[in-house]
């Protein structure tokens, strides 16, 4: 969960989410190296009063700039094409979920076993306990186990929402009339937030996404008290 200490990205419960960091972490190291190169030519012309025959004019300073930002996009743009071929994948799921977004709460079917559904609503000030996360927690958590391959289908009542939890590395619009699908994979338990991050109305802020990440075991035992 962020925190007002936090100042990079949320620790990564899913392999997508840890290879987003990376390269994240891949393209930061590449744009520190371009502004202290930046940097240093900059003081130099400086020191120089503006003048230096090097760097004006010359064949060789112009075949440097020119070739240099190609290289650096090539080596950017390869893993970020990778990822993007990593998020469309669909991997043999093993559960799929269906999530509507409604004006201003979330809504899910779990379809593949006795068909149930619930609506998750942000658990009021007079209903919170006094572990519950302010304007996070919802009073039906999403249930699901971890290392364990999830399809995630996404679409709307309403109007466009977007379903979106940073720790798992997803955010898939949810469009009226039409369904959007992501897969991922938790690869650890625990409690995990996220909200509606498309403005949705007068109530956007306070539509949070509460997902609960726990064992094979105890999600079988959650869906028997569920179908019950």
């Amino acid at each position: 969960m962020a925190t007002w200490s936090k100042l990079l990205t949320l620790d990564g419960a899913s392999p997508l989410m840890e290879q987003l960091t990376f390269f994240h972490d891949h393209t930061l190291s590449i744009l520190l190296m371009i502004t202290v190169m930046v940097g240093y030519l900059l003081s130099s012309l400086f020191q120089n009063k503006l003048t230096n025959r090097f760097l004006l004019e010359g064949q060789t300073i112009e075949l440097i700039w020119t070739i240099l930002p190609a290289v650096t996009l090539v080596f950017i743009a390869l893993p970020s094409l990778q990822l993007l071929y990593l998020i469309d994948e669909i991997n043999n799921p093993l559960i799929s979920i269906k999530s509507i977004g409604h004006q201003w709460f979330w809504s899910y079917e779990y379809s593949d076993f006795k068909s149930f559904e619930f609506d998750s609503y942000m658990a009021s000030a007079a209903d919170a306990k006094s572990h519950n996360f302010r304007l996070l927690d919802v009073d039906n958590r999403m249930i699901l186990p971890f290392n364990s391959q999830i399809r995630l289908l996404v679409t709307a009542a309403d109007v466009i929402h977007s379903w979106t939890v940073p720790s798992i590395g997803v955010k898939i619009d949810a469009t009226p009339g039409r369904l959007n699908q992501a897969s991922f994979l938790i690869n650890r338990s625990g409690l995990f937030f996220g909200q509606c991050s498309e403005i949705c109305g007068a109530n956007h802020s306070f539509m949070p996404i509460a997902m609960e990440s726990v064992s094979p075991k105890a999600f079988i035992e959650w869906i028997n008290s569920m179908t019950k």
